[in-house]
């Protein structure tokens, strides 16, 4: 597929299986209001505040976590890196960071918007803020929002060229849907999401499943 306009700088995160660097499985999440360290711990759950290393050494972790856990669990790493007053989390083969209970956590106390690709699943688009899930959607779906309040970003959904309504055809524009997703996590947050953040050297930490109910250290 081949973008233009406005969805040109994410034709990277929409590559054929097998061809982009994140491959076919992968979460981009901005979080504004916590520093890289703050974060990694809140992934961690208070266990691992966190190892600066490269995006190859965060994929090779993941991928060793796949293969460990028959792939049930996601990549189980994340990669965390400061970009302006956002910080950036990429999270390799893997989609807790739009899950709805993960992003309650996650979002307490600061601002996270996120998408996530997954071509064997669902592609979804979610937005928290202080604890509160303020809009979500499915990426094919952007006419079924949820949340407390689901028409927060539309004049950005408007802009990136979203079916705000249900088309009565049922002929949604699916090969921009990915595209479009992670351009409204740009769109939100500011934060230029183009394929050099894989280059710069980011805090990796592991991501304690949501399905682990132990308090954290941390307290969050």
């Amino acid at each position: 597929m081949t973008t233009t306009g406005p969805l040109a700088p994410f034709e990277w995160l929409d590559a054929p299986e097998g061809e982009g660097e994140l491959d076919s499985i992968f979460t981009i999440a901005c979080i504004r209001g916590l520093t890289p360290a703050e974060i990694a711990l809140r992934f961690s759950r208070g266990a691992d505040a966190g190892q600066t290393l490269d995006f190859a050494a965060l994929n090779e972790r993941s991928g060793d976590f796949l293969v460990s856990t028959d792939g049930g669990e996601g990549g189980g790493h994340v990669g965390i890196l400061q970009v302006g007053e956002w910080c950036v989390v990429i999270e390799p083969n893997g989609w807790m960071c739009t899950l709805h209970e993960v992003l309650l956590r996650l979002s307490q106390g600061c601002e996270v918007v996120t998408a996530t690709r997954h071509d064997y699943a669902e592609h979804s688009f979610a937005y928290a803020v202080d604890g509160t899930v303020v809009m979500e959607y499915n990426l094919f779906s952007p006419y079924e929002r949820s949340g407390a309040d689901p028409d927060r970003l539309n004049a950005h959904m408007r802009d990136l060229g979203m079916a705000l309504e249900e088309p009565e055809d049922d002929d949604g524009d699916y090969e921009k849907a990915v595209a479009q997703g992670f351009a409204l996590v740009s769109e939100v947050s500011g934060v230029p999401l183009t394929s050099g953040i894989l280059d710069r050297p980011m805090l990796v930490t592991p991501f304690v499943s949501p399905l682990k109910r132990e308090v954290p250290n941390d307290g969050s």
